[in-house]
């Protein structure tokens, strides 16, 4: 049977380019797939057509799919379209399956047992947390782990060698050592994890040829999907496998690769071409989920990344649908309109965030409320981060003046301008005396005035926290205590800390806030949605591939949402601009899970550069052009380094920033170098403009 007889059977209705990409059967084929174009259509269309018309094996065909739930769901939709008759003969597995199935044969090549897969997350980031311990002298909080956990699958899916590894440390991080002990405690006790199972699986396939041929005379036909979530190890694998027959079928679109983070190596399509000789790349560009007017604005808006194919997304729909800024004078009036959004919620609406913790002001307020709504794969690390553990204890502190161990975990973060030592010694006289810590540093003798002062203003500050309003304490401990610069002078994200804000404007004092987090902890565990809800809160990442009627893109300014922009991508560094391109996949990835109306909140007095391209606006002036923590880039400096740089440098002298261009230095304090550019001055990090190349 000819195609268009197939069609006709299965009453399939496809455009010409699904057709065309259902019919590409032979040979290596890269198809590019827009956002709603009906990409599960033309897989499970092209599978049939195998099938039925071509009467291929269907065991010889194997789909590849992203997640579990995507091989269940494939599966599901094919037997809906072709019949039940098929449903064990099918392969559809994940990369890890495909691995799991490798392995096997290697086990009964040599008739022993393989190492035993780990699939207990407790187990294995139990068992980096202690050697975190052991390597660092600290206990990691939980999102310490977590990055660890990240780093470790990005060095095993990037292919990483030991010395590619050490680029991956930083000053108070000794990854390449924590990674060498975690491997080596997997192998001495003869077990693996995921990322190992893929590690092993390649490493069968090079070493036993009679493995790799006869997985590939098994699966003559290999079909991903996803294909730009697939990381450089699963590229290589699945290069492999179709390597003697030919027969490659990849579906993705890296304009939507928004997985860096997990080592997603969009670079694979790219140069496709290049590395499959004879390769076609096919096209379906037709948006069937979006209004006319948010597919326009979404295809303008990605087309200025530079790491992309061209591409040009049409709307399949006759209606504009809405497109529209919603200005606010200040974050938490974002959470305000939402509430009142939420009440009156008739559609499939969700909001969209770029980090987890963007969520938690808002479902403070919906819970206070009593307003229902979904969650989508809340993190709770927010709540046992650094930030967050650092301002708690302050807060604690400033509630118990004698507590010793708090003052120990803080004097540093803040101006007291202590050393460690007579840190320690005003906390022993405090242990025998009973008084104030930062009374205490009176009596331990020679300590400059400067610094008695400076311990006399932060007294009085950690007096005041305690009367008034959370958010207050929280802005004043950031901005008048001196944790903000800490925070700069480490390369933290003031992110955690505008959450707490914002949080806190619900609550009557610092303690009371501190209360509160405990409490949104165990709502974030423990949250069911009711049935029927239909308002979403989620990160953009977890509702990819998803849609809904009404869009909300939270936090759109720069700083926030991107976290960063560039000005000339021809000068930025190969890094940064990998990281801001995949930025703007996100925010493209956001926008069009939008059908008919997609809304973007931003505030007065911050610009937001993403709103303004979506919205066709005249480009936004300035801009933060810093790192941005999607992925490891392994450029820390070192203390002396910093030190030598800052030493280089005299007020009077010029700079020239790729962000703001010409200015001249008008005074250096320890690391932070203020400057004064022609858009006013500006204080700068020294370890930021060192790490990031960002002096010209």
């Amino acid at each position: 049977m000819n195609f268009n007889e197939f069609k006709e059977k299965y009453r399939l209705v496809l455009t010409a380019a699904q057709s065309e990409a259902c019919c590409a059967v032979n040979g290596y084929t890269l198809l590019l797939a827009v956002p709603g174009s009906g990409k599960t259509t033309v897989l499970i269309s092209r599978l049939g057509y195998m099938i039925y018309a071509l009467g291929i094996d269907p065991r010889s065909v194997l789909t590849m799919t992203y997640t579990v739930a995507a091989t269940h769901d494939m599966r599901e939709r094919f037997c809906a379209v072709f019949g039940e008759d098929l449903r064990e003969s099918l392969e559809f597995r994940t990369i890890n399956g495909v691995c799991a199935k490798i392995i096997a044969s290697y086990e009964r090549m040599k008739g022993g047992r393989a190492f035993t897969l780990v699939t207990d997350e407790k187990e294995l980031s139990a068992a980096v947390s202690a050697i975190y311990r052991e390597c660092t002298g600290e206990f990691p909080t939980e999102s310490d782990v977590k990055n660890v956990r990240a780093m470790i699958t990005y060095a095993k899916n990037m292919m990483l060698s030991a010395e590619e590894a050490e680029k991956l440390d930083e000053e108070d991080l000794p990854f390449s050592k924590i990674l060498q002990k975690y491997n080596a405690m997997l192998r001495e006790q003869k077990l693996m994890d995921y990322d190992d199972q893929m590690v092993y699986a390649h490493k069968i396939l090079r070493m036993y040829p009679a493995i790799l041929a006869r997985i590939s005379a098994r699966y003559r036909y290999v079909c991903v999907d996803e294909a730009q979530d697939t990381s450089k190890i699963q590229h290589t694998i699945i290069s492999l496998i179709a390597r003697e027959h030919g027969n490659l079928f990849m579906v993705g679109d890296e304009d939507q690769s928004i997985y860096g983070f997990r080592a997603a190596y969009p670079e694979a399509l790219l140069l496709f071409e290049a590395e499959h000789e004879g390769a076609k790349i096919l096209k379906i560009e037709k948006n069937f989920r979006s209004g006319a007017s948010i597919v326009a604005a979404a295809d303008g808006f990605i087309a200025k990344n530079t790491l992309r194919h061209q591409k040009t997304m049409v709307s399949a729909r006759n209606d504009a649908g809405e497109v529209r800024e919603i200005a606010l004078r200040g974050k938490t009036e974002q959470y305000s309109y939402l509430l009142k959004v939420a009440k009156a919620c008739r559609e499939e609406t969700a909001v969209l965030y770029r980090n987890n913790e963007s969520a938690l002001p808002l479902i403070d307020i919906l819970e206070k409320f009593n307003v229902p709504y979904r969650v989508k794969a809340l993190d709770t690390a927010f709540f046992t981060s650094r930030t967050v553990q650092d301002i708690a204890n302050i807060v604690r502190f400033a509630n118990n003046n004698c507590d010793t161990e708090a003052f120990m975990q803080i004097y540093y973060k803040i101006n007291t301008h202590l050393s460690k030592a007579a840190a320690q010694a005003a906390c022993d006289y405090c242990n025998r005396e009973g008084m104030n810590v930062l009374d205490a540093v009176w009596e331990v003798g020679k300590l400059g005035m400067g610094t008695l002062k400076s311990c006399k203003a932060m007294k009085s500050h950690f007096m005041s926290l305690l009367t008034e309003r959370a958010d207050k304490a929280v802005f004043r401990i950031v901005n008048y205590m001196g944790y903000g610069e800490y925070m700069d002078r480490m390369g933290i994200n003031r992110s955690k800390a505008e959450i707490l804000e914002a949080i806190g404007a619900g609550e009557p004092t610092a303690k009371s806030l501190i209360s509160r987090l405990s409490a949104l902890c165990e709502l974030a565990r423990e949250h069911r949605a009711p049935e029927g809800c239909r308002f979403t809160l989620s990160t953009i990442h977890s509702a990819k591939g998803l849609e809904y009627d009404t869009v909300y893109l939270a936090d759109v300014c720069d700083g926030v949402f991107p976290e960063s922009t560039v000005i000339n991508p021809k000068s930025a560094p190969k890094e940064l601009l990998a990281a801001y391109e995949e930025e703007r996949r996100l925010f493209y990835v956001g926008a069009t899970r939008a059908k008919s109306s997609l809304f973007l909140f931003t505030y007065a007095g911050k610009s937001s550069s993403f709103c303004d391209e979506l919205l066709g606006k005249e480009k936004a002036k300035g801009g933060i052009e810093k790192a941005i923590s999607s992925v490891p880039t392994g450029h820390r400096r070192t203390e002396k380094e910093i030190a030598e740089f800052c030493g280089q440098i005299s007020v009077g002298c010029e700079l020239c920033h790729r962000a703001f261009g010409k200015g001249t230095v008008i005074s250096i304090e320890g690391d932070i170098i203020s400057v004064k550019f022609e858009s006013g001055a500006r204080k700068l990090s020294a370890r930021m403009l060192l790490e990031m190349n960002l002096l010209i």
